[in-house]
């Protein structure tokens, strides 16, 4: 089932910085190709030198797509960097989707932040023995991921040629795989593939057929494009201000491009039936009893201030049982949500769920609060629960204190856990609940901040039903929860049982110090054998399969039981000369005390003890709690790989990555004193890299990613701790962002200092730290237009700065194409070689 969300689990984080992948240059102390004075314009694409080259193109380790059943497994092998040509292929913007016009696929991931993946290679793994099967897929394939059946036999997957978006089914047991003729799928809504509970058919959504074209741009405008406030107050959150349609003909190509036709695919036999006329379907949810179909279709008016997920929408239950003749029952009609509270929720029915055993049961919530955190009520949301046929009225089954976020079904009909969140406290709590029995007392199994890292208790292992229901695995009345296992000396991944009666734990396993190892899941019907993903600095990512022995005396947090593996896979080094990167932890504090640490990166043949050119790389985090601002993230014991900034480890730099940048303060004030965090953070890593003897204090640059293209920009407007900086994809002036940003809930209305503060673009006079400013042309991130840079590099260029703009064609946020990837290397490198590298020693600091 795939019914989607209104809201996004709180507590998990976007990590700010790809992965590593890197390839060896000349030893720390040869010189890197001079770079020459930087022109003022270029044409063409620059590529950096061949030794960064080559570990650019190296292929990265595939990844793990474990079937149900834990029989088998996956291993995908994806396309790190398209083309240009595929990047620039043009698109619509259609209220916050981009679609491929020629063959109505998506151009771009959820939220827009990159261009749709495609996987290079897939690879059928036999779990018990390590047996390989090499799937052969079409010429020029590209496939996206995999969806086993629960059942194990088979997997879909969806494949983007240059007219359709096609559907491929593939057997599990001989890794042949086949093209399902007449499916071309509609992916623009998402939910476009699905299996059923039978796992013998797929739920689709098609292109209908006999469309026609598209309808054509008017050559002469058929009216101008109004909008109109009738006075009622209601604030559209920046972030849902995202490729909005802007007038008629905009909204005739969504009527267009929307279209789907729903239909159920015979996997056996590969014949498609239509089910229902096409219409704006948005989700799509099969009940357990593959009977019923929760369908969510969406209606007029449409925004032009908000994305499709605001638009009104009509929630029915369809009953399928008779192809032809489909009964539908009504549950919702939502009117158009754009006047939803900043970080709130919108009114009516919200986060639909099926219940993971039949009968036909949906579970849905409903703000209590008007949709509003700055709303003092006993109770936020109310839990609303109907059963098939659906013609009684729902009942309330529970109310909650905060937030509701959605709940984990047990094996016991009834028994679940209820999840709620607390924006204004960063906290959550779960409660484990018998929804069958509400007059049982809800047990607080849960209560904790959402920033608590140490004290984690992970996430709960599922399992999946027959009928494709996930539920939380149980052994009579335990379930098994895994986690990150963050600790003051790095992330040590866990596997533990938690006895629901007693609430007491037991550690199964953790990854030891040496390594970084993953539970991926159970491969038998009890729990002592399971599969982990298991990586070292020097080992790459491999499978293997852990049996659990006898109990052993155990320090506190350590794993209980001994246990032994074996490799699955063997899966080889596609970079052998990055292993001469040496990656250590460091710990330290900030001048008030709190708790800090990153991760220092020395380059290829470094002696310690000298002094090289360093880059500082961070992403600036928001808590409300300072004893959890200086928890420690990360561990050192990863594969060692290398994208964008740390590429420069093979010119001779060393690089303090992930410093620990947190801002720190009550969330409904998350700014006031965000400048003077964000200095004494970067002054206290920059230090302590100082005082390693690793960092030379008259050569270390800055650079930072979005978020942290903000803090480039204002560490070299309000401090005179880098010689030079590179901000990729920022925001800059924070009053072209007026109904919020980042966590910050005021209106620049409410806070108005606080926008002008944390906004360089208004310190543009003050910055004569040089600074390289890369942006993709094509950003859907509202926050971070490409107008932002531009205006900047305006802003700093006639106040006498030295400065550089790089636009890169057709990118979103996340720069996908080889060449735009090589192109910000060779910028990176060239800036920080000119302004850090070969930058004469300082004799004072510098003017601000």
């Amino acid at each position: 089932m795939a019914i989607k969300s209104t809201l996004t689990c709180l507590w998990v984080s976007l990590l700010a910085a790809g992965a590593a992948t890197t390839t060896l240059a000349a030893p720390a102390a040869a010189p890197s190709p001079a770079a020459a004075p930087a022109p003022n314009s270029t044409s063409g694409y620059n590529q950096p030198p061949k030794a960064i080259l080559d570990v650019m193109r190296a292929p990265s380790p595939p990844v793990p797509v474990v079937s149900p059943t834990r029989d088998r497994m996956l291993l995908v092998s994806w396309q790190d960097y398209p083309s240009i040509a595929r990047v620039a292929t043009p698109f619509l913007r259609l209220a916050g989707v981009r679609v491929e016009p020629g063959n109505h696929s998506k151009h771009d991931t959820p939220g827009g932040y990159g261009i749709t993946p495609c996987a290079r290679s897939f690879d059928l793994v036999h779990i018990a023995d390590g047996a390989q099967t090499h799937i052969t897929l079409p010429a020029d394939a590209c496939p996206g991921k995999p969806l086993w059946s629960a059942d194990g036999k088979r997997f879909a997957f969806e494949n983007v040629t240059k007219d359709s978006v096609d559907l491929w089914i593939g057997d599990a047991s001989s890794g042949a795989v086949r093209r399902v003729p007449g499916a071309r799928l509609n992916p623009m809504l998402e939910d476009q593939m699905q299996w059923m509970p039978d796992q013998k058919t797929l739920l689709v959504k098609l292109v209908p057929q006999r469309m026609g074209p598209p309808p054509p741009e008017p050559t002469i405008p058929d009216g101008p494009s109004i909008q109109e406030s009738n006075g009622s107050k209601g604030q559209s959150s920046t972030y849902e201000n995202r490729d909005t349609l802007n007038n008629k003909h905009d909204e005739d190509l969504f009527d267009y491009y929307a279209a789907s036709q729903l239909a159920l695919v015979d996997a056996a036999g590969a014949t498609v039936t239509p089910v229902g006329t096409p219409g704006r379907y948005e989700s799509l949810g099969p009940a357990p009893d593959g009977r019923h179909l929760l369908v969510t279709s969406i209606r007029k008016p449409y925004s032009y201030v908000t994305t499709f997920d605001r638009f009104p929408q009509e929630v029915e239950v369809w009953d399928i049982a008779k192809r032809q003749n489909i009964a539908v029952q009504h549950i919702a009609s939502l009117p158009l949500a754009d006047r939803v509270p900043i970080g709130g929720v919108p009114l009516g029915p919200r986060d639909f769920a099926w219940r993971a055993t039949e009968p036909a049961t949906l579970v849905w919530a409903e703000a209590l609060d008007g949709g509003d955190w700055k709303t003092k009520v006993p109770a936020r949301d109310k839990l609303m629960l109907q059963k098939a046929p659906f013609t009684s009225a729902p009942l309330e089954i529970t109310r909650t204190e905060q937030r509701y976020m959605g709940i984990s079904w047990t094996e016991q009909p009834g028994l679940a856990l209820l999840h709620e969140y607390d924006r204004n406290r960063h906290w959550r709590r779960s409660f484990l609940v018998n929804l069958d029995d509400p007059q049982q007392p809800q047990r607080l199994l849960w209560d904790l901040s959402t920033d608590e890292k140490y004290a984690n208790p992970g996430v709960p292992v599922k399992r999946q039903l027959p009928n494709g229901s996930w539920v939380l695995r149980q052994e009579g009345d335990a379930i098994f929860l895994s986690g990150v296992g963050s600790s003051p000396d790095g992330d040590r991944p866990f596997l533990d049982k938690l006895d629901l009666k007693t609430l007491k734990s037991e550690r199964l396993f953790r990854s030891d110090k040496t390594s970084y190892e993953q539970f991926l899941g159970f491969a038998g019907a009890d729990a002592h054998t399971f599969l982990t993903w298991r990586q070292s600095v020097i080992d790459p990512p491999n499978a293997f399969l852990r049996t659990l022995g006898a109990p052993v005396d155990a320090a506190a947090g350590e794993a209980a039981f001994a246990s032994n593996s074996a490799a699955v896979t063997r899966i080889p080094d596609p970079t052998p000369v990055v292993r001469e990167i040496k990656k250590r932890l460091v710990k330290y504090k900030r001048a008030d005390g709190l708790d800090l640490s990153f991760t220092l990166y020395t380059p290829p043949g470094y002696q310690e003890g000298t002094r090289v050119p360093t880059i500082l790389y961070a992403y600036p985090l928001d808590y409300a709690d300072a004893s959890k601002a200086g928890q420690t993230t990360g561990s050192q014991e990863t594969f060692t790989r290398l994208r964008q900034y740390r590429l420069l480890l093979l010119a001779g730099y060393a690089i303090i990555d992930n410093a620990a940048f947190p801002i720190v303060g009550d969330p409904k004030k998350a700014y006031d004193t965000y400048m003077e965090q964000l200095v004494a953070d970067a002054k206290a890593a920059v230090d302590e890299s100082v005082r390693l003897g690793v960092a030379d204090p008259d050569r270390i640059g800055v650079t930072g990613h979005s978020h942290g293209a903000l803090m480039t920009a204002n560490l070299l407007a309000h401090s005179d701790l880098f010689r030079a900086g590179v901000a990729t994809s920022g925001s800059y002036n924070k009053t072209l962002t007026p109904f919020g940003f980042q966590s910050e809930q005021r209106s620049v209305w409410e806070a108005q200092d606080v926008y002008l503060k944390v906004s360089p673009f208004f310190f543009a006079d003050k910055m004569k730290t040089p600074i390289l400013i890369v942006h993709g042309a094509d950003d859907a991130n509202p926050g971070t237009t490409p107008l932002q840079a531009s205006k900047l590099y305006e802003a700093i260029r006639g106040n006498g700065g030295t400065t550089r703009l790089v636009l890169l064609p057709h990118e979103p946020h996340w720069y996908a194409a080889m060449e735009s990837n090589e192109q910000l290397v060779y910028e990176m490198l060239r800036w920080f070689d000119s302004y850090v590298k070969n930058a004469p020693p300082r004799t004072e600091p510098a003017p601000r």
